[in-house]
């Protein structure tokens, strides 16, 4: 069993499109490649100037998968989006993207944010075999807002799995901090599957995991894929979201220099 896990991505519909057309390539390429399921581990909006086109993509492909923090406060109109400031500068402009996303979507899209699931557990073999199992959540098995850096210690890590009620040979499977990897602990597979729309490790391309699953071998690729990063730009600048988030999405989410300040 092969999947194609997508997360964080955060309203940037030509991401998503170039993800999708990625995954769709693969197998018109090589029949061996065919993917047989794409999951969304959340974070369909915010930050991005087409939440509700967004949204409507993942309907129309019929890509089932769970919410983000963003999607979840945006649904039940939270006071906050519950994420992580950086600095006082960087919490203001979260506050304004969660303004302006809360005001532009519509009573469909928040109705289908309504809906996602908290997590979701699949069995690739099969439900008669007790494993592996494939779990996937946004943050981690208690809260969505809960970010599980790569610095994470294994001992973090096995309580993590403990949480979730995995063993050895499972897969956990979570996004929220825009940074993929993949790491084995006790047996137990940890992905963070990166982000679509707003990369935070410096590379400007979308990304993406891709998680195969037999008898003997778990295998895991963190895929990139290059989108036209200056249309999302251009659609930024035209909205009233604040325009720093279309330099974020040029840098990959580096941090700014002195020359990009000016």
């Amino acid at each position: 069993m092969k999947y194609a896990l997508i997360s964080d991505i955060h309203a940037n519909l030509p991401a998503l499109d170039a993800v999708l057309a990625d995954i769709d390539a693969r197998a018109d390429i090589d029949a061996r490649a065919d993917i047989d399921a794409i999951f969304h581990l959340g974070d369909l909006v915010g930050y991005g100037p087409w939440p509700n086109e967004t949204v409507d993509r993942i309907a129309e492909r019929a890509i089932p998968g769970i919410a983000g923090n963003y999607d979840s406060t945006v649904a039940t109109d939270y006071k906050h989006c519950g994420c992580q400031y950086e600095d006082p500068h960087q919490e203001a402009l979260s506050h304004l993207s969660y303004a302006w996303t809360r005001e532009q979507v519509s009573p469909a899209t928040k109705k289908f944010l309504f809906t996602l699931p908290f997590r979701l557990d699949l069995r690739p073999l099969g439900g008669h075999l007790a494993k592996p199992s494939v779990t996937l959540l946004h943050g981690n098995q208690v809260l969505n807002t809960v970010y599980v850096y790569e610095q994470r210690t294994d001992d973090f890590l096995r309580k993590f799995g403990a949480g979730v009620g995995a063993r050895e040979g499972d897969v956990i499977c979570f996004g929220h901090t825009h940074k993929a990897w993949h790491r084995i602990v006790d047996g137990v597979h940890y992905i963070n599957t990166g982000s679509v729309g707003r990369p935070k490790d410096g590379d400007a391309r979308a990304g993406y995991v891709l998680l195969a699953v037999n008898t003997a071998v778990i295998s895991v690729e963190i895929a990139r894929v290059t989108y036209d990063v200056e249309q999302t730009a251009r659609a930024i600048h035209a909205s009233t979201l604040p325009n720093e988030f279309a330099d974020f999405l040029r840098r990959g989410g580096a941090a700014a220099t002195p020359a990009d300040q000016t």
